[in-house]
């Protein structure tokens, strides 16, 4: 044990990249726990849950740097620059970020930015939305015979209004395909991929508020998935998966929660 709290050790001047996973407390590993409870000073994202929040010291500051699609409450770059004069006055800083600092939650560029300046990082790998959210709806991300890889892809699309992806080498039926913040942009993927070769009645989900109390996820194939989208009002935060292992598991066993239960029952 001493070990593994002198790896979690926070000290002033330092900044530590911390994931909070997707939402539920209960997925935040325990260095993210050990980090969390010495922070001075926490800078926060819009997608980290009020349960971890409250996991904060009493006397930590918290700034919020919340980014919403397309509405970032404090750009990049001034993001990075409060962590850097935060650590700078001799703060141990917590950089609270939802899913995994090193998945589409750029990480890096915040790392980068604070070795220039000499700060040093912590990162703490959190559980990103790919991999959590899929399994409490029931949704295996590779299976024996099913798929055998997946690939995690932004479905944000650029300025122009484009969404500028390898298509072809998402096409392939055996690959599980998992898309960020692509709600937005989900007819667009419908097409191309369609276009490019995978098949419109491809089994497809959306996850919407993924392992938080208010999960929903709709389950269709690649040609109807836009169309239940609208028609249920999903709204980000929301994961889009797409291929066969989304019918893995008939619905009715699972409790959207990543406990999966026997149909009992079921003819009566």
């Amino acid at each position: 044990m001493q070990k593994i709290a002198e790896k979690s050790t926070l000290k002033a001047g330092e900044v530590a990249l911390v994931g909070a996973g997707p939402g539920d407390p209960e997925l935040l590993t325990i260095r993210a726990l050990r980090i969390i409870t010495q922070a001075e000073v926490a800078v926060y994202d819009r997608l980290v849950s009020e349960e971890i929040m409250n996991l904060l010291p009493a006397y930590c500051e918290k700034i919020y740097v919340g980014k919403k699609q397309a509405k970032h409450h404090l750009p990049q770059e001034g993001i990075n620059e409060v962590l850097a004069q935060q650590a700078l006055a001799g703060k141990k800083v917590l950089r609270l970020k939802g899913g995994d600092p090193f998945v589409f939650g750029r990480g890096g560029e915040e790392a980068e930015y604070l070795l220039e300046r000499g700060v040093s990082c912590h990162v703490v790998p959190g559980m990103t939305a790919a991999s959590a959210c899929t399994t409490y709806a029931g949704i295996p991300l590779t299976h024996r015979g099913v798929a055998q890889g997946c690939s995690f892809i932004t479905g944000h699309l650029q300025s122009e209004g484009e969404l500028d992806l390898p298509w072809t080498s998402l096409s392939n039926d055996s690959q599980t395909v998992v898309f960020y913040m692509g709600i937005n942009s989900l007819p667009i993927i419908s097409q191309k991929l369609i276009e490019h070769g995978r098949l419109a009645s491809t089994p497809a989900a959306v996850i919407e508020k993924g392992t938080c109390p208010q999960q929903r996820t709709i389950r269709g194939n690649l040609e109807s998935l836009p169309d239940l989208v609208k028609a249920h009002n999903i709204k980000p935060p929301a994961l889009i998966v797409i291929g066969q292992v989304v019918d893995q598991f008939d619905p009715a066993h699972v409790n959207e929660n990543g406990y999966l239960q026997p149909i009992v029952n079921r003819d009566a």
